[in-house]
């Protein structure tokens, strides 16, 4: 009995010894690899000693290696995309190359025709960078008749010279609408100016052309979208517009920012009783600075604020400068005036231009201006820069070859932006686009006449990748998750802080061109155009599947 109860006990221990061991391979993987580790420190007794079960691996200590992708899983989960039943009524143009094999992965319609929204920014800006150079500056001069006499007086008009300077505004200045332009009002009271016995004039003629680009559509043309061009621009060419609750039965307080008489208010908007709804409409009569406040705000509504265009920016550009030089103690007798590039041929005021440079303000260089154009996308830089290249490319080559009479005609009568979109051009088919694959009618993407090739874009932001000038167009593009466009796209994912490129969006269109480097560290260029689909959130989640599944392949294109 007593021999049964020992070996009863012995196999009890036993027993318990086993649950021992059956608990540790449930154990967390670390205290397991602590088991190992104190296993694997003592010497193993003789060599045939049977293994312990600590050194058998558990599931949980040995995660599935994740499967390395092939071009042919990638592509798939690519077509996935594109068969969403959301797109089978648009079309959708996809072109996706590495940068480092020169292999194309994927494409579809890649050579066929897409509204490309803001993508055409990328063609004007790159074209800027390589024509003009990162270090260009715009410049804007003040013109006398002759400089300050003893006291400080000029006798005649000073004339304010614009060349489209971008940064008198306050996106440049941190919200500071008159510091810009304050700026320059030191450079002429710091040039002696005390007195201006004359008119000021703010001559914006060296732009030519229609101020609003052609195949606009006209409920774009009282938004910040679709704010005019000008060679003396101010504050994008807007004003903020604020309107809010007045008293009980009143009307509603509004104004425009910086205050003002260029604008002009009809104000028909009451306010309402507690708790109503908000029904109000802004409206600008086109090409007047006329805007009409309509329908009710009820009280303790937190009120409306917005960006409206302005007609004829450099009025206002005038306006301002005159009440900064008057604070600074320069007394002016005459009036404001401004002359654009028609008023001077036929008025004979071109004769009267005082050759005399008093003063002048350059901009910061254009590799700035370019960051500041692409991130946020403005519409109203990218026209300008348009603009500028062609009055500082285009026309300079054209006059060159203008020998006769008639073509001297012909390039007095061409547009700044006729001759910008040649320089455009020109550049495209010097790297290697082919010259049908871009039609351009402004330098934004506002005009839905624009049409671009998946094709195109992957030759364009393939060549900027080698550039000399590659790393300041890197910078000059949004970055998902992080700022500009795509600030609030990608986060959480492994193309966050990761894709770079220029998106696009107006009615039915969403785009994206950039880079994205894949989980394996291959950099690739990519375009995903989409095309007649009524949803933008369709349009941008269909664009951003395909580039988190770019960004997380982690096979090689070869």
């Amino acid at each position: 009995m007593r021999k049964n109860h020992l070996k009863l006990k012995i196999v009890v221990l036993l027993t318990f010894a086993a649950l021992g061991v059956g608990l540790n391979f449930d154990a967390p993987a670390a205290a397991q690899e602590a088991s190992r580790e104190k296993v694997s420190g003592k010497p193993t007794p003789t060599p045939t000693a049977s293994p312990t079960p600590q050194l058998t691996a558990s599931p949980a200590s040995s995660p599935t290696p994740t499967p390395i992708q092939t071009v042919a899983d990638l592509q798939s989960k690519i077509r996935q995309t594109l068969a969403r039943s959301e797109l089978r009524r648009g079309s959708v143009g996809v072109k996706i190359v590495s940068l480092d094999t020169n292999r194309t992965i994927f494409e579809e319609s890649a050579a066929k025709y897409f509204m490309p929204a803001s993508n055409m920014k990328s063609y004007t800006v790159a074209a800027a960078l390589e024509k003009l150079s990162p270090d260009f500056r715009f410049v804007t001069s003040v013109h006398a008749p002759a400089t300050p006499d003893a006291s400080g007086t000029i006798k005649g008009d000073l004339s304010v010279y614009g060349r489209g300077d971008i940064s008198f505004s306050t996106a440049f200045y941190d919200g500071d609408s008159v510091k810009g332009l304050n700026t320059l009002a030191d450079k002429i009271v710091g040039a002696g100016v005390k007195r201006i016995e004359g008119n000021l004039v703010g001559d914006e003629s060296y732009f030519t052309g229609s101020p609003i680009p052609f195949s606009w559509e006209w409920d774009d043309l009282q938004w910040k979208s679709g704010a005019e061009i000008s060679a003396l621009p101010i504050n994008d060419n807007l004003v903020e517009l604020v309107v809010k609750p007045g008293a009980a039965n009143a009307q509603c307080f509004v104004q425009t920012l910086p205050v003002n008489t260029i604008v002009k208010i009809v104000n028909r908007c009451q306010t309402a009783p507690n708790g109503a709804a908000r029904e109000i409409q802004v409206t600008k009569q086109l090409d007047r600075n006329i805007l009409e406040i309509s329908g009710t705000m009820p009280l303790g509504d937190a009120g409306y604020t917005g960006n409206i265009a302005v007609s004829r920016p450099a009025q206002l550009f005038v306006e301002m400068l005159r009440g900064l030089l008057i604070q600074k103690g320069v007394t002016i007798t005459g009036q404001n005036k401004v002359i654009n590039a028609w008023e001077k041929s036929y008025s004979g005021i071109a004769s009267s231009v005082p050759p005399i440079e008093i003063a002048k303000l350059e901009s910061p260089p254009l590799n700035i201006v370019a960051a500041k154009t692409m991130k946020p996308s403005q519409n109203t830089y990218t026209e300008m820069i348009l603009w500028t290249l062609g009055e500082q490319i285009g026309r300079k080559q054209e006059s060159v070859l203008a020998t006769d009479e008639a073509l001297i005609k012909k390039l007095q009568k061409t547009s700044s932006a006729e001759l910008g979109t040649k320089v455009v051009q020109k550049f495209l088919t010097e790297i290697g686009v082919a010259p049908d694959s871009v039609i351009q009618w402004d330098g934004s993407g506002l005009s839905r006449h624009n049409l671009i090739t998946p094709d195109s874009a992957v030759a364009l932001y393939t060549y900027m990748s080698k550039s000399r000038h590659a790393a300041v167009w890197r910078e000059s593009l949004t970055v998902g998750g992080v700022d500009g466009t795509l600030q609030n796209r990608f986060k959480g994912t492994i193309a966050a802080n990761n894709v770079r490129g220029k998106t696009g969006t107006i009615d039915q269109v969403s785009t994206l061109s950039g880079y994205v480097t894949t989980a394996a560290g291959e950099r690739l260029v990519f375009s995903i155009l989409v095309n007649g689909v009524n949803s933008a959130r369709m349009r941008q989640a269909a664009i951003d599947e395909i580039v988190v599944a770019l960004a997380s392949f982690n096979g090689k294109s070869q």
